[in-house]
C-alpha cells in the first residue's frame, strides 16, 4: 500500500490510544477521518474539537458515501477489540474493504520513512516518548506514533518535517513484526501476554524476529541481560557499550554521568524521575548519537523532558504531600517504580493503591506481584481489571492479597479509596494500573488540593 494516495479514512475503535494516533496522523495529511468507537471519552472528545467525526453507534447507514465501495483512496482500519459481530465491521467487508489492523498500518508508513522502533514488554513508551523529544528538542525533527500521551506536546502522535518516524512497536499480537527499523531499540522481555504467547520462550522468539527485521545497514540497541543481543548493549548500571554512573538524587531529580565509545558526559540532569527512566535515557542517547546529533543539545532535551503522561506522573506535589500516578501492570514494572519511589522518598510513609490488570497476568505472576507489592507501607488493592477476559475460579484481588507480606493491606472500592484520602491525608500516596483506575487521578487530585 501506497499510504501517500489516501486519501480517506476509517478507524473502528477510534479512541484507543494507538488508533487515535494514526487517525490524528491522516488528518494531519489532510485526508478525510472518520471513526467509530462504542463510548465516548476525553479522548474522542478532543478528536472531535480537531475536526474528525466520530459515531457511537453501530448502524450501518452513518458510514459517510465515501466508504460505499472500496478504492485506492480509501483505508479502513480495526482495532481487535471490536467485536467480530460489529455491524460496521461486516458492512465494510461486505463491501469489499480489506480491513487492516493499527500495526499493519504502521508497517506501511515504516516501509517509506527511516523508522526508529522502541520495543520491550515494559519501558517503550517512555524511552519512544524521550526519542521522539530529543530529536524535536534539538531540531534534528521527527514524526511520532507512541504508546501514551506526551507531556511535553499533549498529543500521542508528533509530526516532523523530514523522512524520520518514531513509533512504539507493540509485542502484543506480535504487532511490532510488520515494521521495518532502520534503529531498533529493546528495553525488556520479562515474560508477558502468555495469553498470547504460551510460553516466554515464543516471546522472546518474537523478540528476536523484531530484531531481524532491522534493515540492511540499520542497527538494533538492546538492554543487558536480554537473552538475545544487538548491535550495541546498554545498561544502567554494569558493562556495556553505553552505561550510566554516578546516579544521584538531589532535591528531587536524578542526575547521572552516560558512557560510550571512550568518552563522559557528566552530571546529566533527567527531567522526570526514576532509576530505569535513567536507563531509558541511556538507550535514548545513544540512539541520537547514531543519528549524530550534538551531545549538548541531547543533555538539554533530557534536562527538559516531561515524560509520558501515566508515566511516573506527579499529579500533585506539595512540601507536605506528593502524589503520583503510574502505569505499571507487570511486577517488574511495579518494582522499578517503587524502588524509585523509596529512593526519591526514603522517611516517607509510602501508600500503593494498585489495581491487577487481566486474571490470566494476575495468576501467571502473583508470587511476583505478591513480592513487590510488599515494598509499600500500605497497600489499597482493587478488585482485577477484566479488559478483554473472563473471570478465572480463584483468580481475585483477594486472593493476591493473602500473598503479599505486609501487614497494613486491605481491597478497597474506588469509593473507599477516595474516602481514604480524604479522611487520612497520606503524605506520599501512588496509584498505579493499566486499567481503569485512572479514573480516580482527578477526584483524588481534587481533595487533596482542597
Amino acid at each position: 500500500m501506497n499510504i501517500d494516495q489516501i486519501k480517506q479514512v476509517y478507524l473502528l475503535g477510534i479512541g484507543g490510544i494507538g488508533m487515535s494516533g494514526l487517525a490524528r496522523y491522516f488528518h494531519k495529511l489532510g485526508c478525510a477521518v472518520y471513526g467509530y468507537d462504542r463510548t465516548e471519552t476525553d479522548l474522542t472528545m478532543a478528536l472531535v474539537q480537531e475536526g474528525i467525526p466520530v459515531i457511537y453507534t453501530d448502524d450501518a447507514q452513518l458510514i459517510p458515501a465515501d466508504f460505499n465501495t472500496p478504492s485506492e483512496n480509501s483505508l479502513v482500519i480495526f482495532t481487535p477489540a471490536v467485536p467480530k459481530d460489529l455491524q460496521l465491521k461486516n458492512i465494510f467487508e461486505q463491501r469489499g474493504f480489506e480491513l487492516f489492523k493499527r500495526s499493519q498500518v504502521l508497517g506501511f508508513i515504516s516501509a517509506s520513512r527511516f523508522t526508529i522502533a522502541v520495543a520491550g514488554t515494559h519501558g517503550k513508551t517512555t524511552t519512544s516518548t524521550m526519542i521522539a523529544h530529543i530529536l524535536k528538542d534539538s531540531g534534528f525533527d521527527c514524526s511520532a506514533f507512541l504508546g501514551g500521551i506526551s507531556s511535553n506536546y499533549n498529543s500521542n502522535v508528533l509530526f516532523g518535517a523530514n523522512n524520520v518516524v518514531v513509533v512504539e512497536a507493540d509485542e502484543y499480537d506480535r504487532s511490532f513484526l510488520t515494521l521495518h527499523p532502520n534503529i531498533a531499540v529493546v528495553t525488556s522481555a520479562d515474560a508477558d501476554h502468555l495469553d498470547i504467547y504460551g510460553d516466554e520462550s515464543h516471546l522472546i522468539d518474537s523478540f528476536k524476529l523484531f530484531l531481524d527485521r532491522v534493515v540492511d545497514g540499520g542497527k538494533s540497541i538492546v538492554k543487558v541481560g536480554l537473552p538475545f543481543q544487538g548491535d550495541i548493549s546498554y545498561t544502567r548500571d554494569g558493562v556495556a557499550d553505553a552505561y550510566a554512573a554516578n546516579v544521584l538524587v538531589k532535591d528531587g531529580e536524578f542526575y547521572f554521568d552516560y558512557n560510550a565509545d571512550g568518552i563522559t558526559v557528566q552530571d546529566i540532569r533527567l527531567g522526570i524521575p526514576g532509576l530505569h527512566n535513567v536507563e531509558n535515557a541511556v538507550a535514548a542517547i545513544t540512539v541520537a548519537r547514531l543519528l549524530g546529533i550534538d551531545m549538548d543539545k541531547i543533555v538539554a532535551a533530557l534536562a527538559s523532558f516531561a515524560g509520558a503522561k501515566r508515566r511516573f506522573e506527579y499529579i500533585v506535589r506539595k512540601h507536605d504531600q506528593v502524589y503520583i500516578d503510574d502505569y505499571a501492570h507487570h511486577p517488574e514494572e511495579l518494582r522499578a517504580f517503587l524502588t524509585s519511589m523509596r529512593k526519591l522518598y526514603p522517611s516517607r510513609k509510602l501508600t500503593v493503591v494498585f489495581q491487577p490488570h487481566l486474571f490470566s497476568r494476575t495468576r501467571d505472576f502473583v508470587d511476583g506481584f505478591a513480592s513487590v507489592l510488599a515494598l509499600a507501607d500500605e497497600l489499597l488493592l482493587m478488585e482485577i481489571y477484566p479488559a478483554r477476559e473472563l473471570p478465572i475460579a480463584g483468580v481475585t484481588a483477594s486472593w493476591l492479597l493473602e500473598k503479599v507480606d505486609l501487614a497494613n493491606k486491605r481491597v478497597v472500592t474506588p469509593a473507599e479509596v477516595l474516602h481514604f484520602v480524604e479522611t487520612e491525608q497520606p503524605a506520599l500516596i501512588v496509584t498505579v494500573g493499566a486499567g481503569d483506575i485512572d479514573r480516580l487521578v482527578k477526584p483524588l487530585k481534587a481533595i487533596m488540593e482542597r
